[in-house]
């Protein structure tokens, strides 16, 4: 087992029995679709994942063999997104994560989150090494590509239309607008429908609105500013129901505290 930090955040509301993981599972992946396992390693590296015991997650899901990769590949993505400071081990953190989801792409090619999971840890090493370099080295293009299979194989996968988004935004704002539609395709007005419909599918995300935030000031600076800050105010005032949703709303409570 990883010896990681610590979720910071630990609530009894977090752990959840199998039974009452089984329960709610709609609601705590109304984002990501991810199917209920059968396997019961996966089901423990699930309820381990909710609870914030992110290492234990990550060790549980990668004993459970491919039924339990997802929950591995997701404890490590949030873990080094939220709780990692060293910025050398979160790079080779998620070109892990992209290495698994790759041989799990080739085992279960229909396995949505394989897809997203991978397009997810590329964003953010690409984030990590520069937007510039990420697209010189052909990153942004197997980013799309990702999550475009993710939302052939889900298309109701709101976290995918929230990363899709994203990736528009940072084309757009890296390359302007007009060789960001004829090199890449990214356009504005698509990351804004990306990020509405997502905020239609899982009306409770945290992250859909800070990203939607995020995605306004940088595309529409001072025109769209009022937006941003109501939908800062709405992530903070959303309400968690496991440590992912908690770190969302922690990191968009420290965006209103800025």
């Amino acid at each position: 087992m990883p010896n990681w930090n610590a979720f910071p955040y630990a609530e009894p509301a977090y752990t959840y029995t199998l039974a009452s993981l089984k329960k709610h599972w709609p609601r705590l992946h109304q984002g990501d679709c991810e199917p209920w396992p059968e396997d019961k390693a996966a089901q423990e590296a699930w309820r381990a994942y909710h609870a914030g015991d992110f290492a234990r997650a990550y060790d549980t899901g990668l004993k459970a063999g491919p039924s339990g990769i997802n929950a591995a590949n997701k404890a490590a993505m949030i873990y080094f997104t939220y709780l990692d400071e060293d910025e050398e081990r979160k790079l080779e953190g998620f070109q892990d994560i992209a290495k698994r989801c790759e041989t799990l792409q080739a085992q279960a090619p229909d396995n949505a989150n394989a897809w997203y999971i991978h397009a997810y840890a590329l964003g953010r090493y690409s984030q990590g090494i520069s937007i510039a370099r990420a697209l010189a080295q052909g990153l942004g293009g197997k980013v799309k590509a990702s999550l475009e299979r993710t939302l052939t194989l889900a298309p109701e996968h709101a976290d995918a239309m929230i990363a899709l988004g994203t990736w528009h935004t940072e084309i757009v704002v890296k390359v302007g607008t007009m060789m960001a539609g004829i090199t890449y395709g990214a356009k504005k007005d698509e990351a804004v429908r990306l990020f509405e419909q997502a905020l239609a599918l899982n009306p409770e995300s945290a992250i859909a609105r800070t990203e939607f935030a995020n995605a306004l000031a940088a595309l529409y600076g001072k025109s769209r500013l009022k937006d941003a800050e109501k939908l800062y105010e709405e992530a903070a005032a959303c309400q968690a129901a496991d440590a992912m949703e908690r770190l969302d709303i922690e990191a968009a409570r420290a965006e209103l505290e800025e």
